[in-house]
């Protein structure tokens, strides 16, 4: 029988106390791999670290800021402290909104949101890659279906997330030589708490979901779709139909991606 592909494999997951993250590390887990999970909420990641553990994981949690890089180094050093190498990395801690620009009353909201959806991807790469270059490895970064097309109410979100997409893309070329594989993830809209964190108006978290979560993808079928690219090394994922729909009909007939994008608000559907 084959051994799973991340057996023992050192893999770091940032954003891996809620949602997306925590499915990736319980998967992970399952597969025997060696986690280095971070978050800011250090309680709730360690109830993670149990249940990985309860799963045949090797397991270490070290609470990390993305926004702070001096973090992120710490987050990176530790990890080698610990397991002597690097062979993935999932950049998946991110931060949402929802707001009309004409709305926003602190524009320090939009500094933020790049700092940790951008910036933090950036931080954590950046002190990473020697190690990925020595272990042939994996970067694979959880962007949006907003980082290819932009919505109404998510502003300062989607800039983040573009940045992300021309960021990792550039990246992906320069590193072909060295076998270190990018792949990058635009989920639509998932079952996680982002939304209940998301930002107002006021730069304060919005405290509650608008949408239906019973009716968007489970975390755990995400983090599933995730592994399977990041196993085959994809360059890219786009997760719904719908998704990769509109990016064909971008090209011919942007005005109706434009609408469709305001209704996927709207309803809540991607």
């Amino acid at each position: 029988m084959t051994s799973p592909i991340f057996k023992d494999k050192v893999t770091i997951i940032t954003g891996a106390s809620s949602g997306i993250g925590r499915e990736l590390a319980f998967q992970l887990a399952e597969q025997g791999a060696c986690l280095s999970l971070a978050a800011r909420d250090a309680k709730r990641l360690e109830s993670v670290v149990v249940e990985c553990e309860k799963r045949g994981g090797k397991v270490i949690s070290i609470p990390t800021d993305v926004s702070i890089e001096k973090q992120c180094e710490f987050l990176i050093q530790k990890t080698v402290e610990y397991y002597r190498r690097i062979d993935m990395i999932i950049n998946n801690a991110g931060l949402s909104m929802s707001a009309r620009f004409d709305e926003i009353c602190n524009l320090e909201l939009f500094n933020y949101i790049m700092r940790v959806n951008y910036l933090g991807s950036v931080y954590c790469t950046f002190y990473a890659l020697p190690y990925l270059k020595q272990s042939r490895g994996r970067i694979v970064s959880v962007s949006s279906l907003t980082g290819k097309n932009g919505v109404p109410t998510r502003t300062g979100y989607a800039a983040s997330k573009h940045a992300m997409a021309g960021f990792f893309d550039s990246l992906r070329i320069e590193l072909k030589d060295s076998e270190v594989t990018v792949t990058t993830v635009y989920p639509g809209f998932v079952s996680t708490e982002v939304r209940e964190r998301a930002l107002g108006a006021d730069g304060k978290p919005l405290g509650q979901s608008h949408l239906d979560e019973d009716k968007v993808m489970p975390a755990n079928v995400c983090a599933q779709l995730i592994i399977k690219a990041a196993t085959k090394r994809k360059r890219e994922l786009v997760m719904t139909l719908r998704g990769k729909i509109g990016l064909w009909i971008k090209l011919i007939a942007p005005k109706l991606v434009d609408n469709a994008a305001r209704k996927s608000i709207l309803t809540g559907r991607t």
